[in-house]
């Protein structure tokens, strides 16, 4: 059966100012898990008919909701490369020790993620390359830039246990009090 419940929502109309309520989450769930679904698929997946559901959808991305559709590649297939997670601790902690940190950071592609913590560390980076050659280069290239790091140490990723793209939508489900099998959909009738 097909629900349109695009009307029955108040807050429709003002999706940059409201929370997405269960249907919409219902849609970043499943989207999130098969990215390539048709709008007709989807708007299956989630009870609604098709256009109610492209217009959702149309909602959720003008919001800032997705921030792109991209495909998971898989790039140890392409070539070896070499992943190795670093902590980095930097001498100062003023303010603009931080920002020029983390504009060198954001301009190097190898450094694919860059986490700011709280605790014994300043920043845990996640940096892949061809191989430790090309690592120790970059590492070498961060401290002749002076950017203010005290120390750093290193860790080699010998193999990936678990490697998700992305955090799952349901964890945010969760976190909003909801339960995540509500939003589940056909999509997770596999028991993923």
């Amino acid at each position: 059966m097909t629900i349109d419940n695009d009307k029955c929502s108040p807050h429709r109309a003002g999706m940059r100012d409201a929370r997405p309520d269960a249907i919409d989450l219902k849609i970043l769930t499943v989207l999130q898990d098969e990215g390539r679904l048709t709008k007709t698929a989807l708007a299956e997946r989630v009870g609604l008919s098709p256009t109610p559901c492209w217009e959702r959808l149309r909602r959720l991305e003008q919001a800032g909701y997705i921030r792109g559709y991209r495909a998971d590649i898989a790039l140890e297939k392409l070539a070896p490369l070499t992943t190795v997670l670093v902590e980095v601790t930097l001498k100062q902690h003023r303010f603009q020790d931080f920002e020029l940190f983390e504009r060198q950071v954001k301009r190097i592609d190898e450094i694919v993620e860059c986490q700011a913590t709280g605790g014994g560390i300043d920043y845990l980076l996640k940096i892949v390359t061809p191989d430790m050659d090309a690592y120790q280069r970059l590492i070498d290239s961060l401290l002749v830039a002076e950017i203010g790091i005290d120390r750093y140490f290193t860790y080699v990723v010998t193999r990936a246990i678990k490697n998700l793209p992305q955090t799952p939508v349901r964890l945010a489900i969760a976190a909003l009090g909801d339960t995540p099998d509500r939003h589940r959909g056909k999509s997770s009738a596999s028991g993923r």
